[in-house]
């Protein structure tokens, strides 16, 4: 999405190369017909929905997530504070075909679904009932978990195991806002040897907890995306960019924030936030250079 300035702290980790891998499942929010809005910023709680498939702007290769049931709950953008107030029993959603299908019923509380199914079959999810975040910049982090992976009683709201049952290297998580503050964000751009932006090709975003997701980048001005894998709303801490040889891609140079790393080819970089919000727009761009 379209930036003014870069995060004021950033710092760059070369690790080392990487097999391709199959970039697959994500999570996302939307509003209740599946479409975006600017900045993952919501003008209030209930118009939060939870989506499950390849991802926006995915390409061919993307399958989505794996069949079965899921559970999926909010927190605090450091993942401290449960912020869902019903059992996780009502929180259930059915995976099947890579996106999501529905809703486990459980005696009338399982949340809320469109009437009937979006193009391509997907069921988006809404997330409320769940209580105000404590941040301050108004930032919310959405979960979401095989239910085999999930580490408390289903019929409990919350638990001490883990963080509120949910294992971060097990989990999906993304994050987005409520109210009129702008977010930070981390986009990440793929260039081919003649300097043209390219859509379709993946990033795996990993949180300061652990937690990963895939993102692609593509191509919805109306939404202010601009051939960006964008990840919205960064709560404070470092944040890990995964950059991997993929089909029309071989990495070669890395920028972050227009800065050079120290080396060429698959690499993991490293952007540290450090404001808890901000009152304008505000961007780490990652730019790869690719060959074909």
């Amino acid at each position: 999405m379209k930036k003014k300035t870069i995060l004021s702290v950033l710092s760059v980790i070369a690790a080392t190369a990487m097999a391709q891998p199959a970039f697959s499942e994500a999570i996302w929010t939307s509003l209740e017909d599946g479409s975006e809005v600017n900045f993952n910023i919501y003008a209030s709680k209930e118009l939060v929905y939870l989506n499950g498939g390849p991802g926006k702007g995915a390409g061919t290769n993307a399958k989505g997530l794996d069949k079965g049931t899921y559970v999926f709950m909010v927190t605090d953008p450091s993942g401290k504070t449960l912020l869902s107030t019903d059992p996780a029993s009502c929180r259930r959603v059915t995976v099947d075909g890579g996106v999501f299908t529905g809703v486990v019923a459980t005696g009338g509380c399982e949340h809320k679904v469109p009437p009937v199914p979006l193009p391509g079959g997907s069921v988006p999810v809404q997330l409320l009932p769940y209580e105000d975040t404590p941040n301050n910049g108004g930032e919310y982090k959405a979960w979401l978990t095989p239910v085999e992976d999930y580490g408390c009683d289903l019929s409990i709201v919350d638990c001490d195991q883990n963080t509120h049952g949910f294992v971060p290297s097990d989990s999906k998580t993304d994050n987005f806002k409520v109210g009129p503050r702008a977010p930070h964000e981390i986009d990440t751009r793929f260039y081919d040897e003649n300097g043209a932006i390219m859509d379709g090709l993946g990033i795996t975003w990993t949180d300061t907890l652990g937690a990963r997701n895939d993102k692609y980048s593509y191509w919805a001005p109306e939404v202010q995306v601009y051939h960006e894998a964008h990840v919205e709303a960064p709560e404070v801490g470092i944040h890990q960019i995964e950059i991997v040889d993929q089909p029309g891609c071989s990495v070669q140079e890395v920028y972050v924030a227009g800065v050079k790393t120290k080396q060429n080819g698959p690499q993991t970089v490293s952007v540290r936030v450090t404001q808890p919000f901000i009152k304008k727009q505000n961007t780490t761009f990652v730019d790869v250079h690719c060959t074909r």
